[in-house]
């Protein structure tokens, strides 16, 4: 120690103050905890108190750099649980009183003055953790709204795929049935009837261009790093029943059409799961109804609600399994979405009927 005094104290008898190298020895032991406040605020409060307490211990007289507990403190409520923060203020707060013991001149203003300080500092650091809590909270809340969104993007474009597999099932199995039959008949009259052979290879024809464009159509659609836009065709509703009946008819499917009751406009997603339900049902009784079958394609309009019914007066109950395939499956998914009931069996009096039930309330 040296004679030249160094402190912030008021002297009391007693008491020691620091020479020059004792006083810049202790401020470096107060404050170089602090740089550590941040990444371990608990550690550099802990550091600091002990050697405010030491200095306590040691009669040294208070220096400026025992401020250095308030800040440490003030870190450790703004970047800590209450479990921390509580005992670091109450820690903060014994060394005041343990102050005003030592040095009673300082009391009571010295107290009042000092407590203030700590609540300050205690107060402040509890409205900083609270602010970077609300912030981090914010921030996880974007965080999880944007991986909903993807995530919800990822299911929209997995049922967007899963709507396309179906529409290529349909394009596929219907076309493809058609010109298998007319192929067949090709074959079998090609020495017979040259003019019918002609005609159904003309048919094979234009059936294969149909699947080929509404093939196109929809894996363009799957395209999803192709630039350029396309023009695609409108799906097909219920205008499109006449035309898809008369193709049958010249695929050799005799078929008779009949529409009851007030025709309505309806949404295009419930016209396009009717068309698809006459084109699977016809296309069964086409590649499964046999030579000389017969279909009906009954529609009538309701108050609330579309009936479909088609029959034919095939096998029926002798049809191969597959009629109970796919295709089946892909009609009571359509409907399902519309909440609507699909009932398909083979008939008792021979042949086979799909018959389905499809609300229009809530489009209406």
């Amino acid at each position: 120690m040296s004679a030249q005094p160094y402190g912030g104290g008021s002297g009391m008898p007693g008491s020691v103050r620091l020479d020059v190298p004792g006083y810049l020895t202790l401020s470096a032991l107060l404050l170089l905890p602090l740089f550590w406040r941040r990444h371990h605020p608990v550690h550099a409060f802990a550091a600091v108190a002990l050697v405010s307490f030491g200095q306590w211990l040691l009669r040294v007289d208070p220096v400026p750099a025992n401020l250095a507990v308030l800040v440490a403190m003030y870190g450790v409520v703004s970047r800590c649980a209450l479990r921390w923060a509580i005992p670091a203020g109450l820690v903060a707060e014994l060394g005041i009183v343990l102050v005003v013991l030592r040095w009673s001149d300082v009391q009571p203003p010295g107290l009042i003055s000092g407590s203030m300080f700590v609540v300050a500092a205690w107060v402040g650091g509890i409205y900083a953790s609270t602010r970077r809590r609300y912030l981090e909270s914010l921030e996880e809340r974007a965080s999880r709204a944007e991986h909903e969104r993807d995530q919800q993007a990822r299911i929209a474009t997995a049922a967007e795929r899963a709507r396309i597999a179906r529409e290529l099932h349909d394009v596929v199995a219907h076309n493809v049935s058609v010109m298998i039959v007319q192929a067949d008949g090709a074959g079998y009259t090609l020495d017979t009837d040259p003019e019918k052979a002609r005609h159904a290879v003309q048919t094979i024809s234009s059936t294969g261009r149909q699947a080929l464009a509404e093939m196109r159509r929809l894996v363009g659609v799957l395209r999803q790093d192709d630039a350029q836009v396309e023009d695609y065709a409108p799906q097909p509703g219920v205008a499109e029943l006449d035309e898809l009946v008369a193709q049958l008819r010249r695929s050799g499917l005799p078929v008779e059409f009949t529409v009851r009751g007030t025709c309505r406009d309806l949404p295009e997603g419930e016209q396009l799961v009717i068309y698809r339900i006459v084109q699977e049902a016809l296309t069964n009784a086409l590649k499964h109804g046999g030579p000389g079958a017969r279909a009906t394609v009954e529609m009538e309009y309701g108050a609330r609600e579309v009936l479909l019914r088609v029959t034919d007066d095939g096998r029926g109950a002798a049809a191969p399994a597959s009629a109970d395939g796919h295709g089946l499956i892909g009609m009571r998914e359509r409907v399902a979405m519309y909440d609507g009931s699909v009932h398909a069996s083979p008939r008792p009096g021979g042949g086979f009927q799909v018959a389905v039930r499809l609300p229009v309330s809530r489009a209406a």
